[in-house]
């Protein structure tokens, strides 16, 4: 009888793994985690020596194509805003009459993903860095309210239209057709069809392809995770004395871990709705907060001049050539970032959006999302500007070493409820981030299998995944961690040519739809 059991069990054990396997692109599966386990197995061995390597790819990158990126952000978003005023703004995508999830839930899941936490540590601490050492477009003196409109220009720059652009805008739309009408898979390489057709679909080609966009989306994600294990750390020892040790920072992942694994376990109309909605009723409770309370009067001021200048200035800082090692440690860096992020994070932006018209989906990427997340930059960063204005060193001081938890509890210090406010902006990058990786753990599971429903037991192998590797090389300290972070900016060169053919292949497919539609 036992035998009988344990043979049926056995054999249930079987089946279970011929399934995984079967739905599992073990290619893809084995190229983008084998490349992944090596970085993290040398890091540890070496972690000079690596950075090295990395920081050599690093400056081929950034040199070699960070004009092309340039040029890619900025005709990916002004394509994008054509195809939203256009006839073809009516085009309903995804297959569905009326939308699936409603559209406060929609706009919360899209701000919190693709946000994420570097929206709020970069909030406070980029606007200060531009504002201590002015970028070289506007150049000028530091420490004058012009230099602090200029500072938060720049940082609008960065995280404003085009660096949202890229994130589902015109792929979101080829993805949108290919997929939930055309019944091709819900990879990466479903974006190079219109161009290589059925050869990039199949065979070592679409393999490639796929892995490189999901390294790329890993390393930009196990990035902030462990950054984040760092910085919290950081801020519970200066607010509750708990020491920041690497038992800190590996408790505060394997939380975090926990949190995201089960969010996005729970699928996108569940955990991760739930906790984006969540986030953002901290986000704009704490902006009203600071916006009450603290310097109202300079925030509207300098949201209302830096936004000026941004538009006015908007071509000439898109394009800016003059100093290549600025550029290289600035934009470039973060043109590489978000597109690294690009593939997947418009594959998980149509899952979401399915039933929207191209003009409500670009308009929220490419418009409405980056006026918000710049306001979210001047309510901080701009009172952090604010208080360095009126004290000078209150801010800079702490931030010195490019110190950025300390440019943000600097800042929270000075507000009313100083303490609690602090405490509340730990809470709130914490759930950013796991918001990023709950998503991101989905989008991954869905490269893995080419449907917009991954099994369980994938999400769950890839949301540890990602949480292990980030425990795994902040124990070297920040160098393993900082090595990831241009580790992405090299994995960006290969996903910015996938990319590429989307702007033509979106407006040729929004054509066609438009045409089908009557419209």
């Amino acid at each position: 009888m036992n035998t009988s059991k344990t043979a049926i069990e056995q054999s249930e054990e079987d089946k279970t793994k011929i399934k995984f396997l079967a739905s599992v692109d073990m290619p893809v599966f084995l190229i983008s985690g084998g490349v992944l386990v090596l970085f993290a197995a040398l890091a540890l061995y070496d972690i000079q020596l690596m950075s090295g390597w990395i920081n050599a790819a690093f400056t081929f990158s950034t040199q070699t194509f960070g004009a092309f990126w340039q040029v890619l952000l900025l005709l990916t978003f002004v394509i994008g805003i054509f195809l939203a005023v256009g006839r073809t703004g009516s085009v309903v995508l995804g297959g569905l009459k009326a939308p699936e999830i409603s559209t406060f839930k929609w706009i919360c899941i899209i701000m919190c993903t693709l946000l994420a936490g570097g929206g709020v540590f970069w909030a406070a601490a980029e606007p200060m860095a531009h504002f201590t050492s002015p970028p070289p477009h506007f150049g000028g003196e530091t420490g004058t309210k012009e230099a602090a409109y200029n500072a938060l220009a720049q940082s609008f720059m960065h995280w404003g239209f085009l660096a949202w652009a890229i994130l589902g805008s015109l792929t979101g739309i080829v993805y949108m057709h290919l997929h939930y009408e055309k019944g091709l898979p819900l990879k990466p390489r479903t974006l190079l069809y219109p161009v290589f057709g059925d050869r990039v679909m199949t065979g070592p080609f679409g393999a490639i392809v796929d892995s490189c966009c999901v390294l790329a989306v890993v390393a930009g994600t196990v990035g902030p995770i462990g950054f984040l294990g760092l910085q919290v750390s950081f801020g519970l020892e200066k607010l509750f004395g708990i020491p920041n040790t690497y038992t800190t920072q590996v408790a505060i992942l394997f939380s975090l871990i926990g949190i995201y694994t089960l969010s996005a376990v729970s699928g996108v109309t569940k955990g991760i709705q739930l906790l984006s909605r969540f986030n953002v009723i901290l986000a704009v409770a704490l902006m009203v907060f600071i916006l009450v309370m603290g310097p109202t009067a300079f925030i509207v001021d300098s949201y209302l001049h830096s936004f000026g200048l941004y538009l006015n200035e908007f071509i000439p800082m898109a394009t800016f050539r003059a100093d290549k090692g600025w550029l290289d440690w600035w934009t470039v860096f973060f043109w590489g970032w978000f597109l690294g992020y690009g593939p997947l994070m418009a594959m998980f932006v149509a899952r979401i959006s399915r039933g929207r018209t191209i003009r409500e989906m670009i308009l929220l990427i490419s418009v409405v999302a980056p006026v918000i997340t710049c306001f979210w930059f001047t309510i901080v960063g701009g009172s952090g500007l604010f208080f360095e204005l009126t004290n000078p060193g209150v801010i800079s001081v702490p931030f010195t070493g490019f110190n950025l938890p300390a440019a943000l509890l600097a800042i929270t210090e000075q507000l009313p409820m100083g303490f609690v406010i602090s405490v509340l902006f730990l809470i709130l990058t914490t759930i950013f981030v796991a918001t990023t990786g709950d998503s991101m753990t989905y989008s991954v599971s869905m490269v893995m299998t080419g449907t917009d429903h991954p099994q369980t037991s994938i999400r769950v192998f890839w949301g540890i995944m990602m949480g292990v590797m980030a425990a795994l090389l902040i124990s070297i300290g920040s160098g393993g961690i900082s090595a990831l972070q241009s580790f992405i900016v090299v994995t960006a060169v290969p996903v910015s040519f996938v990319l590429l053919p989307s702007l033509w292949t979106a407006p040729q497919i929004a054509k066609k739809m438009a045409d089908e539609q009557g419209l």
